[in-house]
């Protein structure tokens, strides 16, 4: 073969070197085309859910008692007695609520029908089982998630004296050294409610109660064995005759007491009949999202 020949085989050599290095070129920048897109979406959902967290932590939503309405828009956070925010928190009910219509209020409203996700809260009490509500298929490999500390209320809405807070006694026992709250109560409230005074576990058996009314029907103080005291049967019989109404005070011989007097719906869940789900509680809030 002469130099002519020798040198369009180089040539032809050289091309194909070329030829392979742009070829590794433009896979190279497809794949980091690819990557830059891939964390420009990660980045973008990661973002998404974490302002939806804190957007849902934050805001109670519209009406601030949405759960029992339509909501205009939706948020989890606690609405307190004088009907501000509390920051960081998420209402049990609204929560509840949330999962009954996941689809329309989360997957379709706040992510746009972007990403599969759920929600999970789970309390630091190991005595209180966590919640989960939203897409229950099963996660890929590329899942995004994120946390936040929150305070949870769970049935608190049905606490109707709190022995830890000063309350007045119709024997002016002295705080220092008792627990004394008093509530009015109907007799058609014993036929819709069920009453029981729910009590830590540290309290068992270190203090006494007792129940009476405005007419010092004194009952003795009876020995707390059980953190789950039904109350109905003493509540009625405190009734004289045809009293349309009384005022119940209830005692507890030891100062701040962790008890609370409760009134739950007949059909309430005699397994949550636990002291911690009727107290604010410290909370992990996560949400997980997926494409």
């Amino acid at each position: 073969m002469d130099n002519r020949g020798n040198f369009t085989l180089e040539i032809v050599v050289v091309g194909i070197i070329i030829l392979m290095i742009l070829g590794v070129a433009a896979l190279a920048s497809e794949v980091s085309h690819e990557k830059i897109s891939k964390s420009v979406e990660d980045n973008n959902i990661e973002k998404t859910i974490s302002e939806i967290a804190d957007t849902l932590i934050n805001d109670p939503g519209t009406p601030i008692v949405w759960e029992d309405y339509k909501p205009k828009r939706v948020g989890l956070a606690i609405i307190n007695e004088e009907e501000n925010i509390i920051m960081n928190s998420v209402s049990y009910f609204k929560f509840l609520e949330l999962g009954r219509d996941y689809d329309n209020l989360v997957t379709k409203k706040l992510f746009n029908n972007k990403f599969h996700s759920n929600m999970e809260l789970k309390a630091y009490d190991t005595s209180i089982s966590s919640v989960k509500i939203g897409s229950t298929e099963t996660e890929d490999n590329n899942v995004f998630s994120v946390t936040r500390v929150v305070k949870c209320d769970f049935f608190k809405k049905y606490v109707i004296c709190d022995f830890l807070n000063d309350g007045k006694c119709n024997h002016n026992h002295n705080q220092k050294d008792h627990s004394c709250n008093y509530f009015k109560i109907f007799p058609k409230n014993l036929k819709k409610m069920d009453y029981y005074l729910l009590i830590d576990d540290s309290e068992n058996l270190q203090c006494e109660y007792s129940i009476d009314t405005t007419h010092f029907k004194s009952y003795n103080g009876k020995k707390v064995t059980n953190t789950e005291i039904y109350l109905n049967n003493d509540l009625n019989n405190l009734f004289e005759g045809n009293d349309t109404s009384s005022i119940v005070f209830i005692h507890f011989n030891k100062k701040a007491a962790k008890a609370v007097l409760v009134a739950v719906p007949k059909e309430f869940d005699k397994n949550k009949l636990n002291y911690n789900y009727f107290t604010t509680q410290t909370c992990d809030f996560t949400i997980k999202a997926w494409s």
